[in-house]
């Protein structure tokens, strides 16, 4: 195992083709090989290492072209060095040759416990056995053998005959048909010999008829080109059959050994196949090409699919159906299949496709390495299966072998997974051979698993006795009910708490990024427009925020609204004085709203809107929220506007109860003033003013707007407090964001329904949920999977029947679950 684990971390660190050879190896001959890897197999590994160590050594000179421009093609994944692994580097044969150590060091166990030559030893034997079983056929060999000597190149392709050890092993473990193997080679070889002796009596006429007429130079050459064209083509059959017979003799032993330890590892596999299914929905972004910083719920939520995440997702699920399909079936042969395919694929995809896609080395991606040594345990755990077959009889779920506390609640957790119990009903309906329909099928799958969890609870009834007539304890009394009563109670408040505490405890403030302001008059063109950002939006600080509260000490409203917020969550807005626009509005226009604002007939109203923008990834339901404020001026007012309009000189007129000065800015798209911070819950007043710039038709006019009594600043212009509500962090706005009253509909009500149920019909359930002794129909239930296993489904249906008809008769019901004793 050591040695498997440096040759699989080797390739892992190189990803190379050059290293790619001996996980391959060990997945597909090394761990298949019964009982141990042999000695062929170390020595190639020890061999294949000491020539790879040379190989990059050899390239590492400086005089190759792809060494010299090193961080040009040093990232590049496609980078023909790169690939084949005889780029230059640092540390090249570091691993290496921590890989041959350890090969060497395996070679020095081996030699001492006497199993490094194991299989010379047996090769001679069987050899032996061989020779001996053949004596009998060995006169008619050397017939055979003296007439291939003497006929021509044609003939001796057609009558080449090679011989492998392996074969005869593997015939003379058939004893049955030994007898007829060895007198149908009998046969083969009188067969052989006579046609022997007919060539030669051709080649003898040939020989006869060349002495009558002579070949001319040309045929002789053609003769000589066909002779060796004849050897090369013998030659390479026999080289293709000396690699291609042992393999196939391999892959035979494997699927019909004489004997096998058989085991059942299906459990390991499926776990090694959840880790990386996992690991592929926790990082599919090291699966793609752009997608380094994404998030999978954030792409899910936004109603994308990631291709790669798609792709990864789908072959890892297809082939745990596979696997299960395979397992259920029993089928040595397909599993070996399916290991071929998926070794070679996998490597193929990780090393060769995987850094195409991303565009980064294997070696510089950490999650794909983790899936890749994951899936190496799941090939190991796979070919252990292989070597050892499968069980003969799977009966039930490995989860219930055991009747405990810890069986029990993983079952249960087994049986809460989304979809988990009914697909792996349906696969094993399919996959196995029975008479039930698929609705019997689950039924029997609901009665054994509702039994085995009343085993679990009798057995626990047993190990801990309750004596009779005895009160029960205090502390299993306030353990449990005090349990299940704070936990009611806590899901009855949960809205309460959570949005209390979510925003005092966990809250994040969200601060304005943008505080702008817009004045009208009467529908015309606005007087006024400005915008506070950056420099402009002031924190508050320690001594302000101190003499905030010392000014509202005697109001017991504004205390009460300002417990809720800390001087983090107040932001002070100053607006320039001077309009950031000039007043470009039409002569016609401005005599009009001259004359409107003289009729004192009908109102004129000023219009005050203000907007505060929000930074809205941390969590805020609208990014802009404002709201606006509707005065009528009074008819002195308006004069004075009026009067300041037509003359020349920049007068000042005041403008009474438009301010808001205080702003609350929640999470939503309304900003309200804060009445009760205000004086008698009244706006404040302003100064406006029009300023002229030029005379006639070029002069240019703005206006300027000023705030009498102000907190922080003594400037021209305009200040506004803004009292920024928490919002929740972003990783729980999904449920902040359904708010008090959605909390309530969508999760209490929920809940509550489904512990409605619990407290409720128990009478409906007591024929089947007390039971006092449930083994006669725990035994039924495996009987029935007994018997499919074995193939008696007449029986199955048999127990079928008698099974419902247990559950139908109350009777027979008491009479099966009474205890043993009575």
């Amino acid at each position: 195992m050591v040695c498997y684990f440096v040759i699989i971390l080797n390739h892992m660190i190189s990803a190379s083709i050059i290293t790619l050879v001996l996980p391959i190896l060990i997945f597909l001959w090394a761990m298949l090989s019964v009982p141990r890897p042999s000695k062929r197999f170390w020595m190639a590994a020890i061999v294949y290492t000491e020539v790879t160590i040379v190989i990059k050594y050899f390239f590492q000179f400086g005089f190759f072209p792809w060494n010299i421009n090193l961080e040009l093609y040093k990232d590049k994944p496609y980078h023909v060095p790169n690939i084949i692994g005889v780029e230059k580097k640092e540390g090249y044969v570091l691993y290496d040759l921590v890989q041959l150590l350890a090969l060497f060091f395996h070679r020095s166990i081996l030699k001492c416990h006497g199993l490094w030559d194991e299989d010379d030893v047996s090769d001679n034997a069987t050899h032996k056995d061989d020779t001996d079983g053949e004596i009998s056929e060995g006169s008619e060999r050397r017939d055979s053998v003296g007439s291939l000597k003497s006929v021509n190149l044609a003939a001796s392709v057609e009558s080449i005959h090679v011989h492998f050890p392996e074969e005869k092993a593997a015939i003379r473990r058939k004893s049955s048909s030994s007898g007829s193997q060895i007198s149908h080679r009998s046969s083969y070889s009188s067969h052989r010999s006579k046609r022997g002796s007919t060539s030669t009596r051709n080649s003898s006429q040939k020989g006869s008829n060349t002495s009558i007429k002579q070949k001319s130079r040309k045929e002789l050459l053609m003769e000589k080109l066909r002779e060796q064209l004849i050897k090369a083509k013998a030659f390479t059959i026999k080289v293709i059959l000396q690699i291609y017979l042992p393999i196939k003799q391999f892959f035979y032993n494997l699927i019909h050994p004489d004997y096998s330890a058989v085991t059942d590892v299906y459990v390991l596999m499926f776990l090694a196949d959840t880790v990386d299914f996992i690991i592929i929905v926790f990082g599919f972004w090291a699966f793609g090409k752009h997608s380094a910083a994404a998030d999978i719920t954030s792409s899910l939520s936004e109603d994308q699919v990631p291709e790669a995440f798609l792709v990864m997702v789908l072959i890892q699920f297809g082939t745990m159906v596979v696997d299960r399909a395979l397992y259920l079936r029993k089928t040595v042969m397909g599993k070996v299949i399916f290991q071929v395919i998926l070794v070679f694929g996998i490597h193929f995809w990780m090393f060769f496709i995987l850094p195409g896609v991303t565009e980064r080395k294997f070696s510089q991606n950490i999650v794909a390495q983790l899936w890749y040594f994951v899936k190496c345990i799941y090939f190991g755990l796979s070919a252990y299966q292989i070597r050892c077959g499968y069980p003969t009889r799977v009966l039930g779920n490995f989860l219930t072998k055991s009747y405990n506390y810890v069986n029990l609640f993983l079952f249960q957790g087994f049986r809460l997974v989304p979809f988990l119990t009914e697909l792996r009903a349906v696969m094993d309906w399919v996959w196995t051979d029975t008479t039930l329909s698929l609705s019997s099928w689950i039924c029997v799958e609901d009665i054994y698993a509702h039994i085995f969890i009343l085993k679990c609870w009798r057995e626990s009834e047993k190990r801990y006795p309750q004596p009779r007539g005895q009160k029960k304890k205090k502390v299993v009394k306030y353990g449990m009910g005090g349990m299940i009563v704070v936990l009611l109670i806590c899901i009855v408040w949960f809205p309460l708490l959570f949005m209390s505490l979510i925003k005092s405890v966990a809250g994040v403030t969200n601060k304005p990024l943008d505080v702008s302001i817009k004045i009208s008059l009467g529908g015309f063109q606005p007087i006024f427009t400005m915008s506070a950002q950056q420099n402009q939006l002031k924190d508050m600080d320690a001594a302000l925020y101190k003499s905030f509260e010392k000014r509202f000490s005697k109001e017991t409203s504004a205390l009460q609204f300002l417990e809720g917020y800390g001087k983090e969550d107040i932001i002070i807005a100053e607006l320039e004085g001077n309009s950031n626009s000039l007043w470009t509005i039409s002569p016609p226009s401005r005599k009009s709203m001259i004359q409107s604002l003289k009729n004192l007939d009908h109102d004129f109203t000023l219009v005050i809107s203000w907007t505060i923008q929000r930074n809205m990834s941390l969590g805020a339901k609208a990014e802009m929220t404002g709201e606006k404020h509707t005065v009528s001026l009074s008819n002195t007012t308006r004069l004075a506007i009026a009067e300041m309009m037509n003359s020349d000189n920049a007068k000042t007129v005041m403008l009474e109860q438009i301010y808001p000065w205080y702003i609350k800015a929640p999470s939503d798209s309304t900003a309200k003033p804060i009445l009760q911070l205000l004086q008698n819950q009244e706006f404040v007043n302003i100064t406006v003013s029009l300023k002229r710039n030029g005379t006639g038709d070029f002069a240019r006019e703005w206006w300027v707007l000023n705030q009498v009594n102000k907190h922080s600043s003594s400037n021209t212009g305009l200040e506004l407090f803004v009292f920024s509500d928490k919002v929740s962090p972003p990783s729980l706005g999904f449920l902040a964001g359904y708010g008090i009253m959605g909390l309530y509909a969508s999760v209490v009500l929920v809940i509550g329904k489904f512990v409605r149920e619990f407290f409720s019909g128990i009478s409906h359930s007591i024929m089947f949920e007390e039971l006092p002794n449930v083994d006669r129909i725990l035994k039924l239930c495996t009987d029935i999977f007994l018997v499919r296993e074995t193939g008696e489904l007449e029986l199955e249906e048999d127990l079928y029947a008698k099974l419902i008809f247990l559950y139908r008769s109350p009777e027979t019901m008491i009479k099966w679950t009474r205890e043993k004793n009575k």
